[in-house]
């Protein structure tokens, strides 16, 4: 008789939960969707803005490949107001939420105007330098041109 019990409580346990279990996982997963959606914006622009530092990134080393495989020199512009940039004079808009900001710093001769400037390329790898910073909020990426060996590279973000 002992074995039937055991058996019988086994299907006990076996039927499903209690309604205190599915209490407390609805109470949880309550707190979960009104905490969490405030958030989500925030999120999603700093996520566009990481895509495009990256973007641009591999464009400017793109570029310094093509000038150095096609020995001539190439230059990407970028537009901080418009938030694009060209290479070979076919522009990009950059993905970057609205209250988004860009700047760019680069040689005086590399300026077109108070919104342009430009990053150029040599044959041999090198390039006229600069930076493309790109923010939004609190955070900011810095992409680094360094002018003697022409190499890229995101410099750590702030926050």
């Amino acid at each position: 008789m002992a074995t039937s019990t055991v058996g019988s409580e086994l299907n006990r346990k076996d039927r499903g939960f209690t309604l205190f279990e599915i209490l407390v996982v609805l109470v949880i997963f309550t707190l979960i969707l009104t905490i969490v959606p405030p958030f989500l914006p925030n999120v999603i622009a700093s996520s566009q803005t990481k895509t495009a530092t990256r973007e641009l990134t591999a464009n400017l080393k793109k570029t310094r490949s093509m000038a150095i495989t096609q020995q001539k020199e190439y230059a990407l512009s970028v537009d901080v107001e418009k938030k694009i940039f060209s290479v070979d004079n076919k522009p990009e808009k950059l993905n970057l939420p609205d209250e988004s900001r860009v700047t760019i710093i680069t040689a005086r001769s590399e300026q077109e105007s108070d919104n342009k400037g430009q990053i150029r390329f040599f044959p041999d790898g090198s390039s006229t330098g600069g930076q493309i910073k790109i923010g939004y909020k609190s955070k900011e990426y810095i992409i680094d041109v360094n002018w003697l060996t022409g190499i890229v590279k995101i410099l750590p973000a702030s926050s």
